[in-house]
Formats: C-alpha cells, structure tokens, sequence
C-alpha cells in the first residue's frame, strides 16, 4: 500500500492540478504530498531484514531506498506548502494549474528512482527527473531562465549519457559471468561481484560516478547547479536541492557497493572522496565571494553533496551513519534556506545580497528562522548538521584518506566563516539606497525603467537638500504569512531537535542501512 501511495498519488496530484483552477490546483498538489509523507515516515522503519520486490521485480523497497524517500517526501510536502504562497504572491495565475502538474510529476519521477531494482530503468527514471524538472527550472521564461534551463539540460543530460555508457559495461561485465541475459538488479549484480571482471567493473564505476556524480553537482561537474537554483522559483529550488540530489546520491553509492562486494581495491573510494573534498572547495570558494542569495545556496548544496560524498566515500559505520543522516536534514535545512531566500527576494525585489538590508525590520519572525537555518546549514551547534558533519569528520579520521578529512574540516571553518559574514550583512549593517528598486516577477530581478510615483528614481533617492536618503523596508507584498512561514517552522524545528538528540531507532535503521549496503556496523 506504501509503495502504491508513493508511486501513484502524485500523478493523481497532477491529473487533478491540470485540471483545476485558482487555488485548487495547489490545493490538490498539496493534498498528494501530504499522502505521499505519510506513507513515506514509516516505510524506513519497516523494511529492516531484506528487500521487499514488487511488480515482477522490478520495484524493490529496500532500507536505503525507503529513507532517501523519506527524505524526498518532506521536501516535496514542505515545498508544496510553501509554494501555495509564493507562487501567488509571484503572479501567473493562469498558468499555476500547469505549474502544480509539473511539480507533483517532478516529485514522482524522483520518489520512484530509488525502488527501482533494475539499474537500467534506474537510469531511466533519473533522465526523466531531468525531463520534467527543465520545465521547472525556466517557468519565468524570461532570458536567464530559459538559459539556465537549457544550461542544466545539456550538461546533465551530457552527464547521464556517461552513466549510460558506464550502464552498458555493466551489463556487459556481468554477461560475461551470468549469460546475455539476465535481470540486471543491483542485488544481482552484487552476488557475482566477486567473479566480475575487475577492470571493467572498476571503468563502468567511474563513469558511473562522472555520469550521476554530474546529476548530484559534484565538482567539477556541478556548473548547471547555481544558475537552475538561482532562476527556478523558491519551491522548486528546495525540491532541486532537497530531494532531487539525493535522488541522484543513491546510484552512486549503490554502484560502490558492487564495487566493495567484488573487492577491486580502494580506487572507488578514493575516486568518491577526491570528488568530495573538490566539491567542498569549490563551495567554500564560492561561497565567500558570493552575490547573490539563491546562489549563495546553491553553492551551499554542492558543499553539502560533497560532504555525503566524503561520507560514503571514507566508509565505515561512523562515515556512512554520518552520510545517511545529512542526506535528511541537509533536505530540511537547505528546503528552510530557499524558503527564506525566496520570501525576501518578494519583499526585496532583488536577488542580490546587498540589497537585501536590516532583514529583521521586513520579517520580525520567519527572519529569524532564516538566521537560525543560515547557522545550522554551516554546521554549527545545536543544530543537527553539526552532529552529521562530526560523524563523517570521525568516519574520515579512521579511514585510508586522513588528509581529506583535515581538509574538509580546515573548509568547513572557511564556508562558516564566509557564509555567515553574508548574513551579517543582510541582518545588522545598514545601507544608503543607491540604486533602482527592481520588479521581480516570480524569482527573477530585473531592473525598473521609469519613473516611480511621478518622480525619477535620482529624485526618489535623494531628500530636499541633495543627500542620499537612509535605506528603508519595502511594504510588504501580498504574500501569504501562513503558508510562507509555516513550512519553515515544520523545517526548522526537526534540524534542532535531531541536532540535541540522535533517536536510536535512526542509528538502528543507519545500521541496516550500513549492513545492506556492506559495512559493518
């Protein structure tokens, strides 16, 4: 029944968006993804000694799948929540009922790439995420959105053409042990890994890793990530961040299990960890000389994706419970991120971090929120990050690849650095007003042309006597304070309580997890 609610209800969301006008077609996507959580929290839970396969086989519900599901069902019903308000506020009526469709096809295609037992429709399915979301991504159809959309469909898909090469060696390495032709489950191919060619095996790995590694926004693969982060609307940002990442996270590491099970060597896990620890430096670089606030974190999420990387990649219990846990609340936490990006860009009319002043004047509450959320994605205490990024530092620590772990700590204390001087900025120093207020339309800023008010924007900027007047909080838009706010307390909270307390059924589950997938717990 799980399994059923997951796969189907979102395109039941779609047919009904598609169909419905005004509210809703919202409403409607909301309803699915409220479905979808709630048969998605206890399937983790229950599926603890081994796989469960459905519909010939073809469908399995395994621990790992079940929580990177999990994971993509908060996004999807947080997301959904938040979009109800934003989009509204964001204009285009006419045109929401096509956007909840999209939307609720957007989540289907990545709540059922991680049941899919078979590596090739696996694949499938990832393309298809691909699909749907380039829609997503340049909704606006301004210039910069439909560059960004095109910019993000030619290189994932450049990179899933790899991981379909690496699909096809695969298959051909295991032929050479099972025949022609045979069910080519992840399962399958794990139980012959030991008789598998060990070059082949260790090449279809690493293209593999290039081809889903550039769906995930590894580094230096990761150049789609800021511009589809930054152009798509704010909900569709966190699921791209939140969920589809993730979504993308779970071929990789299901391919180094083959890999480990045949026992070709270390080549894996240090390919994985190199990638890992240039993802989390081009973030940091990133990161301090950043502008623009969408971009800000969408920098932060290949980071963020690195440090998984680092996680699975250093191995052990300590990396992969570390790795398994950030997957959850890097979703929770960058989904708060983008929530609060976007309702200040409304309120601003920009997407520039220097124009985005004295945040807690235009947002007494959710401005705080934001503030919380900006410290906990950089891995501070209290908050749960801090817990995940120890653990794979102590996974990292016991591993062959000590020097990636001294690394990745040296720049984590750069990214905090930087990324909070940035909200610093936005929150305590005050500035003159110096430039044109701009008209945003959905989540793209542009500068105004004319006149505001019958007067010129020099006129506007300046009092009586020539001097440039104090900065001041625009009125607030016709957004809506209940859906904006809401989805970002039901994402801040849980990163503060699992940051003071690591529940013990989650360290059980890690340790299925960490079982099926070949670690010792």
């Amino acid at each position: 029944m799980e399994v059923a609610i997951i796969a189907f209800v979102p395109l039941l969301g779609a047919l009904a968006a598609i169909s419905l006008r005004g509210r809703g077609a919202g409403f409607a996507n909301l309803a699915a993804s409220t479905g979808v959580l709630a048969a998605a929290l206890p399937l983790p839970f229950v599926v603890q000694d081994a796989a469960a396969y459905y519909w010939g086989g073809y469908v399995v519900v395994d621990p790992f799948g079940a929580w990177v599901d999990l994971c993509t069902a908060c996004v999807y019903f947080l997301a959904s929540l938040h979009a109800i308000g934003y989009m509204r506020a964001g204009g285009r009526q006419r045109r929401l009922p096509e956007f909840y469709a999209l939307f609720a096809l957007f989540a289907c295609t990545m709540l059922i790439a991680p049941l899919m037992a078979n590596v090739g429709i696996y694949w499938i399915t990832i393309e298809l995420t691909t699909l749907v979301s380039t829609f997503l991504v340049g909704w606006e159809r301004e210039p910069e959105s439909l560059e960004a959309a095109w910019k993000y469909i030619i290189i994932v898909s450049a990179g899933i053409s790899l991981a379909l090469l690496g699909t096809v060696l695969l298959y051909w390495c295991g032929s050479l042990v099972l025949g022609p032709t045979y069910d080519m489950t992840w399962n399958q191919l794990a139980s012959v890994a030991p008789r598998l060619d060990p070059v082949l095996l260790k090449l279809s790995f690493l293209l593999l890793l290039i081809g889903f590694g550039t769906k995930v926004g590894l580094a230096p693969m990761h150049t789609w990530l800021p511009d589809a982060h930054s152009e798509g609307p704010a909900p569709v940002s966190a699921m791209l961040s939140g969920a589809l990442l993730n979504t993308a996270t779970i071929g990789i590491v299901r391919s180094l299990f083959i890999t480990d099970a045949a026992g070709v060597g270390r080549l894996p896990h240090a390919a994985l960890v190199v990638l890992g620890v240039f993802s989390v430096f081009v973030g940091a670089l990133f990161i301090v000389r950043q502008h623009g606030i969408k971009r800000l974190m969408a920098y932060s999420s290949v980071e963020h994706m690195g440090v998984i990387a680092l996680g699975f990649g250093f191995g052990g219990a300590l990396g992969v419970f570390g790795a398994l846990y950030h997957m959850l609340l890097h979703s929770l936490n960058k989904s708060l991120m983008f929530f609060g990006a976007g309702n200040a860009m409304h309120r601003y009319a920009s997407k520039r971090i220097e124009d985005l002043r004295e945040v807690l004047r235009a947002f007494p509450v959710t401005g705080w929120l934001w503030l919380g959320g900006a410290v906990a994605i950089t891995g501070a205490p209290p908050f749960g990050l801090f817990l995940s990024e120890f653990s794979v530092l102590r996974g990292g620590f016991v591993s062959p690849n000590v020097w990636a772990a001294w690394l990745m700590l040296l720049l984590l204390i750069v990214i905090f650095i930087g990324f909070l001087n940035h909200f610093r900025v936005m929150y305590f120093v005050r500035c003159e007003a110096t430039r044109a207020p701009a008209v945003i339309d959905g989540d793209r800023d542009r500068p105004a042309g004319g006149s505001f008010g019958g007067r010129s924007q020099d006129d506007r900027d300046l009092d009586g006597r020539g001097r440039q007047r104090a900065f001041e909080v625009p009125p607030h838009p016709a957004t809506s304070i209940l859906w904006c706010g809401l989805p970002m307390w039901l994402a801040f909270l849980p990163l503060l309580v699992l940051g003071l307390w690591w529940p013990a059924s989650l360290r059980a589950l890690f340790r299925v997890i960490a079982g099926s997938l070949g670690v010792a717990p």
